[in-house]
C-alpha cells in the first residue's frame, strides 16, 4: 500500500511539474500577444480619435448650412431677394459672400438700420439702387448670423444648390378697385386697415394718405408683380407683419392693389390735383396772415389804451 500511495505521489508531482513546464513556455508568447494588443490599441484610438474630432465640426456646419437655409425663408428674405434668379426688390445674392467683406455683411444682417443711419458708403448705395428701400432689421443673433453667411458661402462654393425661384402669377386686376381698397371706401374681406391709413401714392386727390409708411408711387415693392406679391403675401417689416398677419390679403386683393400701384408715377398726377394743392396752399397762407394781423391789433390795442388814459388822467390833473 505504502508503495501504492509513494507512486501516486511521485506521478502528481510529475505531472504538476509538466504542467508548469508547459505554462512557462506558453507565457512569453501570451506576453507577445498582449504586447501587440497594447500597441495595436495605443496607435489606433489616437486616428479614431482625430477622426471623431474631424468629422464634428463637419457636422456642425452641415447644421449652420441648414438653419442657415431655414432662416433664409423664415425671415421673409424671399420676399426682397433672388440667389441667381435675378434683382427683386433687393439685390440677387448669388455671389455675395465673393464680392462682399464677411465683416461688413456679418454687420449688415444684424444691424443693417444703424449702418443706413450713421451713412455707411455701401449702405447708402445699396438704399439708392434700390428704389430707396431700406434693409429691415430682422432681429438676427450672432448665431443667426453666422448660420446664414454658412449658407451663403455653401451657395457660392457650390455646396449646396440653390433655391429655385419661379415668377409669381397673380390674376387680372382691376386698378378701380385696387384705389378703393387703398382709400379704404372698399374693405378688404379680412378686414385689415385701408392702405391710406399709412401710406401715400399718386392718384388719391390733393391731400394725399399718411405717412407712417413711406410713399408707395415710386416704391421697389412695386417693381414687378412677384416683388409685390411676395412681399405683401408674407410681409417681413415689422409694423406690416403685426398688420397683416390675422388679416391676409386674397389673391385677387392683391391683383387690384397691384393694378393701382403700378399705374401711380409722379408724371401721372393729374393737373387739378396740383392746382387743388396749390390752392389749398395758398388759401392757408391767406387765412394764417389774417389771423396773425387782428391778433396784432388786438394785442396793440390792449397795450395803447391803458396808456391813452393814463395821459389823460394825468392831464386832467
Amino acid at each position: 500500500m505504502r508503495t501504492i500511495k509513494r507512486s501516486a505521489v511521485n506521478n502528481g508531482q510529475a505531472l504538476e511539474k509538466a504542467h508548469l513546464r508547459e505554462h512557462k513556455k506558453r507565457a512569453p508568447a501570451a506576453g507577445v500577444k498582449t504586447s501587440l494588443l497594447f500597441w495595436t490599441m495605443w496607435l489606433i484610438l489616437p486616428g479614431i480619435m482625430i477622426l471623431a474630432l474631424a468629422a464634428f465640426p463637419s457636422r456642425a456646419g452641415a447644421q449652420d448650412i441648414s438653419e442657415g437655409e431655414q432662416l433664409f425663408t423664415s425671415k421673409g428674405c424671399t420676399a426682397c431677394h433672388t440667389i441667381g434668379g435675378g434683382d427683386l426688390v433687393g439685390p440677387d445674392l448669388a455671389g455675395v459672400t465673393t464680392r462682399t467683406e464677411k465683416d461688413w455683411l456679418s454687420r449688415w444682417l444684424k444691424e443693417p438700420d444703424k449702418m443706413l443711419a450713421e451713412g455707411d458708403a455701401t449702405a447708402t448705395e445699396l438704399f439708392e439702387k434700390y428704389n430707396k428701400v431700406p434693409m429691415p432689421n430682422l432681429g438676427l443673433t450672432d448665431s443667426e448670423v453666422a448660420s446664414l453667411i454658412a449658407y451663403f458661402e455653401s451657395l457660392d462654393s457650390g455646396g449646396t444648390t440653390a433655391p429655385t425661384s419661379s415668377a409669381v402669377t397673380l390674376p387680372a386686376g382691376d386698378a378701380d378697385r385696387g384705389k378703393a381698397f387703398f382709400m379704404g371706401t372698399t374693405r378688404f374681406s379680412k378686414g385689415g386697415p385701408a392702405c391710406m391709413a399709412c401710406h401715400s401714392v399718386a392718384g388719391i386727390g390733393a391731400l394725399g394718405g399718411g405717412n407712417l409708411g413711406p410713399d408707395l408711387t415710386t416704391s421697389g415693392y412695386i417693381v414687378s408683380e412677384t416683388a409685390f406679391a411676395t412681399f405683401i403675401s408674407a410681409p417681413i417689416t415689422q409694423t406690416m407683419s403685426a398688420v397683416w398677419k390675422g388679416t391676409p390679403l386674397t389673391e385677387q386683393e392683391q391683383a387690384d392693389l397691384y393694378a393701382f400701384l403700378s399705374k401711380a408715377s409722379v408724371a401721372q398726377r393729374e393737373p387739378s390735383a396740383l392746382t387743388q394743392i396749390a390752392m389749398l396752399s395758398g388759401g392757408t397762407a391767406i387765412v394764417l396772415i389774417a389771423f396773425a394781423q387782428i391778433w396784432w391789433r388786438k394785442r396793440l390795442a390792449g397795450v395803447r389804451r391803458p396808456m391813452v388814459e393814463r395821459a389823460h388822467a394825468k392831464r386832467g390833473h
